[in-house]
């Protein structure tokens, strides 16, 4: 045990939120709790309670339509409200705005880009707003917008829309950066018959969202956890003794899984078409050797495994890999190095109500 010190940061108790889960079910994951009492088993929990959250049913119907799971995206709000309040409240906001005010707000693209997260943005507004929520969209996600231009007005109490304003705008900022940075990617290899997408390398707690975002710009998930896919890499081929028997020991293991394996030679590459490999990744070639690369695979026998490039690739040098043949293009940028898009939420001034009579006056005079 070691004794805390007076000159480093001191570990506090956190109540962590189970991003993804569901009220009522059993902690161990066993289907649901006895807060339900329906004796659904595990698995079947989701399609018995699809969108059982705090969020407005419709809302949650749009999130999950996008791919995206409702209770994730509310718990991700949560965190991201309680972080900015940590424990308080909007001291400046409680000093400032009369607790009855009642406001409309326009969320506005500052730059052209790609939008991503409007409704993301609303979840986190939703969880945070007291009084009732009035929201008005202009775009859809994956829309190009440009600077300027109104992407989501929203009316509701003001002290409320002034405390989640930053949580939704850093998230909304952040997936129309990546779906703008992806989308730059997707108009590179238009024709080619490539597509772009993305890595593992996401925010902790985002992926689902980064990759979502990813979606929205134009490009293509790879597998989204440790689980769904294999992906052989060289420290794997190196304590397996070789590409083909990593591939093997892989294969054996998990035989109902898609297996990528990836190589950074020629010798490589004939050796994981041999073993059967169902994607090879070409990681750090010319796009000379990658055509050769490409070549090899066409002409083996079977069907041919699908490739991917991975490393070197620049929006300048994209499409000289992409008219290789390569089927995608891997690009860990989209995720982790894509500036936000500048988007800012603007109250509007209101005009004061006309004196009582003024208003069938001025009807009046204009007719």
């Amino acid at each position: 045990m070691t004794t805390p010190t007076p000159d480093r940061p001191q570990p506090v108790e956190l109540t962590l939120l189970p991003l993804g889960g569901r009220p009522g079910t059993d902690d161990d994951g066993g289907g649901c709790g006895a807060a339900c009492g329906c004796g659904t088993d595990a698995g079947e929990v989701y399609e018995h309670h699809p969108l059982e959250c705090g969020l407005d049913p419709d809302l949650a119907q749009l999130l999950a339509d996008a791919g995206l799971d409702p209770v994730q995206v509310e718990d991700i709000a949560h965190l991201a409200i309680e972080e900015d309040l940590d424990n308080g409240v909007d001291v400046t906001t409680v000093a400032t705005i009369p607790e009855d005010a009642v406001c409309t707000g326009e969320f506005t693209a500052r730059e052209d880009g790609v939008v991503a997260g409007l409704h993301i943005a609303e979840a986190v507004l939703s969880v945070v707003c007291t009084d009732e929520l009035e929201v008005d969209r202009h775009v859809e996600d994956g829309d190009r917008v440009t600077a300027g231009q109104v992407l989501l007005t929203v009316r509701t109490r003001t002290r409320d829309l002034l405390t989640g304003e930053r949580s939704a705008l850093n998230l909304l900022c952040r997936l129309s950066g990546i779906a703008t940075a992806t989308r730059r990617w997707a108009d590179a290899l238009e024709g080619t018959g490539a597509q772009v997408r993305d890595t593992r390398k996401t925010t902790p707690g985002l992926r689902a969202l980064e990759k979502y975002a990813v979606r929205a710009g134009g490009g293509v998930n790879h597998r989204m956890s440790l689980s769904d896919a294999a992906l052989v890499k060289d420290n794997h081929v190196l304590a397996a003794g070789g590409v083909a028997e990593a591939f093997k020991l892989v294969r054996d293991e998990f035989p109902d899984l898609p297996v990528e394996v990836e190589v950074d030679t020629l010798h490589q590459v004939r050796e994981a078409l041999d073993a059967g490999a169902d994607l090879i990744l070409l990681d750090n070639l010319t796009p000379a050797e990658t055509a050769e690369a490409v070549a090899l695979a066409r002409t083996h026998a079977g069907d041919g495994a699908i490739l991917e490039s991975s490393g070197r690739l620049t929006l300048d040098n994209a499409r000289a890999y992409a008219e290789t043949g390569v089927d995608y293009l891997a690009v860990g940028a989209l995720t982790h190095s894509a500036p936000i898009l500048d988007i800012g939420l603007d109250l509007v001034a209101e005009a004061p109500e006309a004196p009582e009579g003024e208003g069938a006056e001025a009807v009046g005079e204009h007719a």
